[in-house]
């Protein structure tokens, strides 16, 4: 894959991701995608659009889970009492 392919790749990563993530600002997604991307340096770059899908798509993830305006997120987990909260 050239750098043409790649980037081309990527923007279909970001379009992809966006329709997942509709509620999130494109520029959280387009952050998102560009800080996966940043991370991958190495040489063979064939597998780079779907690392950097999934990586972004579990940073969104993460981010929505944990935004407290967010009414469809997934509540923390309850944590038991310990022997000094009695």
């Amino acid at each position: 894959m050239d750098h043409a392919d790649e980037l081309r790749a990527l923007t279909d990563v970001r379009l992809r991701l966006q329709e997942h993530f509709p509620q999130l600002d494109a520029d959280v997604v387009d952050a998102a995608v560009r800080l996966a991307h940043s991370e991958l340096t190495g040489p063979v770059r064939d597998f780079v659009p779907v690392l950097v899908e999934h990586a972004a798509r579990d940073r969104l993830s993460f981010a929505l889970r944990d935004d407290p305006k967010d009414p469809g997120r997934t509540p923390p987990a309850a944590t038991p009492p310990t022997a000094s909260d009695g």
